[in-house]
């Protein structure tokens, strides 16, 4: 009994720190993207005339903590929508294009266009080949315009 307890104890403490540690890692992107939300990003490849152009990527790997993954594991038995999947997915996608955004500003940028994401899993090396994390790549041509030089 007093290990089914201690078990309890574990997952329950262990959900509190992700879920604290995830609303910390919310809190951070919207601050960021507000500060950036001047540049702009098309998935256009329509561009106006520029100065320059170059590539920019941003890039993270985002893992879902095990507490949350089991919690998952119980959902899977009986269906149904996986939120801290959705989750994992929308804090990494946005912070790879926070990424682009803040290499993109730092050499002067003033739009991004034709826009991609690349979107894949990582996984533990254990037999059911669960993912473990995802990584999103976010890349785009930066500009300046002319009229901006």
């Amino acid at each position: 009994m007093t290990q089914l307890i201690i078990f309890v104890a574990l997952l329950v403490g262990g959900y509190a720190i992700g879920a604290f540690n995830e609303r910390r890692h919310y809190a951070s992107i919207r601050r960021r993207e507000e500060e950036m939300r001047g540049l702009m990003l098309f998935a256009s490849r329509d561009m106006p005339e520029t100065h320059e152009g170059w590539l920019v990527m941003g890039n993270t790997v985002v893992s879902i903590d095990y507490f949350k993954r089991f919690i998952t594991g119980l959902r899977q038995l009986v269906g149904g929508q996986l939120d801290a999947y959705e989750s994992l997915v929308e804090r990494a996608r946005r912070e790879a294009i926070l990424r682009m955004k803040s290499d993109a500003l730092t050499r002067g940028a003033t739009h991004i266009v034709n826009v991609k994401l690349e979107t894949s899993r990582v996984f533990y090396d254990d037999r059911r080949r669960s993912t473990g994390s995802v990584e999103v790549l976010a890349y785009g041509t930066a500009i300046r315009a002319a009229d901006q030089v």
